[in-house]
């Protein structure tokens, strides 16, 4: 199994920067494609970022350009770095995990909240 513990999160002003944390343990970290996730009061669970086992990331149009998510396996944690957050970044934000071949062993991890605000 895997376990992921998040942090990094806080209250900031719209323009502000903030960088989640994700530490991995209990498997081999890079066998694994690793994502943000974020869900807002009422609304849908949906993707913020992705970053494959080969270092490739994928961004939701609404952050491309903002956010950027990396991975430093030797330490077993996937960041998001956050920039020029908006009101409407404000969510809890999730780590997933998921094995590049095997897709069953998925994991998340507890949440962290960003609130966005002046």
């Amino acid at each position: 199994q895997v376990q992921l513990v998040e942090s990094g999160g806080g209250l900031v002003q719209p323009g502000g920067s903030l960088r989640l944390s994700c530490a991995a343990s209990g498997s081999i970290f890079s066998m694994y494609a690793l994502g943000w996730y974020r869900q807002a009061p009422g609304k849908q669970r949906e993707l913020v970022a992705t970053i494959t086992s080969g270092g490739s990331t994928n961004y939701a149009d609404s952050v491309k350009g903002r956010f950027t998510i990396s991975r430093n396996n030797a330490q077993n944690t996937v960041y998001l770095q956050m920039n020029n957050l908006k009101p409407e970044d404000t969510a809890a934000y999730y780590c997933n995990a998921q094995h590049a071949v095997y897709a069953a062993q998925n994991y998340w991890g507890q949440g962290t909240q960003v609130t966005v605000s002046s």
